[in-house]
């Protein structure tokens, strides 16, 4: 069924391009006799220069979509292939502006180490950087089309930002692979029941080890509610933690690595970035929230009318309780 499917496929996709193919040259064909009728040398020209053109933009798109010559992984950093992929990783990385030795021409793996290093800081900021983007997108906007679409986009982001920081040269097709080969790696990519309380572990205890309901006014009120956000956040922030840090290890991988052993590190070391994200974030969203819920709350009661001479005595008890909660709400 397989075979059949890609057969039919690329047999369709040879016939649209034939299709396409034709009536460009029709059409050129048309357009050049045109110009002959104006001058005997212009349709000649007008044809060399849309060849020009034409074969500009299928160069560039060949390019685009090309992937650079890449020598296999080595098993270790004693195997023999190490110096071949030492010499590739050094032609295709940028040189980071603070490396010591910016101006040597003989790079060694030593001299390699030290510039993955400064670049998996740079990775490792613009992670932090998008992943509390995407704490308060998934605390405020859960469930909806704008914070899934807003997450997404970000995640996205993150790795581009992370392929061109360690390639001097970006093809579409390599950065698509990255693509497949981190979701690949993501929770819940390839559904496994018993991987889910490793995932969600990191999570509940970055929501207890901070006192929620210490950060808020009547504390066991909004606890719910604050909680409630702050898992939503926590979830976003720690997929996008994962999301860099696994596409960190892959653009710098050196040696062949276990997708196990790549997904337990990503993990350990994601929770950490998401416990730092989470300290820095939670007095934001708990004093705005606090805020929040104290500008709703006076704008509810000041809807409250103010007793009149004929009103009753349960009147009179709602508007003297909504006086004294206004001032609570304001001196707290």
């Amino acid at each position: 069924m397989k075979q059949k499917a890609t057969l039919s496929l690329y047999t369709a996709l040879a016939a649209l391009i034939l299709l396409m193919a034709v009536f460009t040259v029709n059409q050129l064909s048309a357009a050049a006799g045109l110009f002959n009728s104006l001058h005997p040398k212009a349709g000649a020209l007008f044809l060399l220069v849309s060849t020009a053109i034409i074969l500009s933009a299928l160069y560039a798109g060949l390019r685009l979509f090309s992937l650079p010559k890449k020598p296999a992984l080595p098993e270790n950093e004693n195997s023999r292939d190490m110096t071949a992929y030492v010499r590739y990783l050094t032609s295709r990385l940028p040189v980071h502006h603070q490396h010591p030795d910016q101006s040597k021409s003989q790079k060694d793996q030593r001299w390699l180490r030290a510039n993955l290093k400064l670049l998996d800081s740079d990775s490792l900021n613009v992670t932090k950087e998008i992943a509390t983007k995407n704490f308060f997108v998934g605390a405020f906007a859960q469930n909806t089309s704008y914070g899934t679409t807003s997450s997404l986009l970000n995640n996205l982001k993150v790795l581009w930002n992370i392929y061109t920081i360690h390639n001097r040269e970006q093809h579409l097709r390599e950065f698509i692979t990255l693509i497949r080969s981190v979701y690949n790696c993501l929770p819940l990519s390839d559904f496994k029941k018993e991987e889910i309380q490793v995932h969600i572990k990191p999570i509940i205890q970055s929501a207890f080890s901070n006192t929620l309901s210490s950060l808020l006014p009547a504390g066991n009120l909004l606890a719910p509610f604050f909680l409630n956000l702050f898992l939503a956040g926590a979830t976003n922030t720690y997929l996008t933690c994962l999301v860099g840090i696994i596409a960190t290890r892959h653009c710098q991988s050196t040696t062949e690595e276990d997708k196990k052993e790549i997904i337990q590190q990503s993990m350990f070391e994601a929770s950490f970035m998401l416990k730092e994200i989470v300290r820095e974030c939670n007095p934001i969203l708990s004093v705005t929230i606090s805020k929040a819920v104290k500008k709703a709350g006076i704008e509810s009661l000041n809807t409250i009318q103010q007793p009149s001479s004929g009103s009753g005595m349960a009147q009179d008890i709602v508007s003297h309780l909504a006086s004294s909660l206004k001032n609570i709400l304001k001196e707290g």
